[in-house]
């Protein structure tokens, strides 16, 4: 990751214009090409640099709910398990952890009542526990990079 990358990283976490072209006014404000801009997305994206690039969207504002949940999935059955949580819509992104509960997940539903729908549905799938982790408060923690 270079300066630029940098650069462009640190821009898009202010926000995305919305327009006809957004990504040509961000290449512009960052002296680049839009191709450019596009290009070099796309990289970060494909070396993992960047998991995800989009919008961030608060679902309790939108009247839906999020939390963190966790299984401990048995060693022989952590793929099967993996594959088996991720099927769920309401799944965000799920991660292994170096943990007893190691296997991580996020759940996001369009209504509260949804998540233990969905945490009921996940424990008859897997036969295993889901530990259920909403959160007390969100606190907004902006990464910026040094270019």
């Amino acid at each position: 990751m270079d300066d630029i990358d940098k650069k462009i990283i640190n821009a898009l976490q202010d926000g995305f214009p919305i327009c006809d072209a957004p990504y040509r006014q961000v290449a512009m404000q960052l002296g680049l090409l839009e191709q450019e801009l596009i290009n070099r997305l796309k990289a970060l994206l494909d070396n993992g640099t960047l998991t995800r690039f989009g919008p961030l969207y608060n679902a309790e504002q939108m009247g839906g709910a999020l939390t963190l949940a966790a299984v401990k999935a048995p060693e022989q059955r952590f793929d099967e398990i993996t594959d088996i949580i991720n099927a769920f819509p309401e799944v965000a992104h799920n991660y292994a952890r170096s943990h007893e509960l190691n296997m991580w997940f996020v759940i996001a539903t369009e209504t509260p009542e949804q998540i233990q729908q969905t945490i009921d549905a996940i424990e008859q799938q897997t036969g295993l526990t889901v530990y259920n982790m909403p959160k007390n408060q969100e606190y907004f923690v902006n990464l910026k990079l040094e270019a």
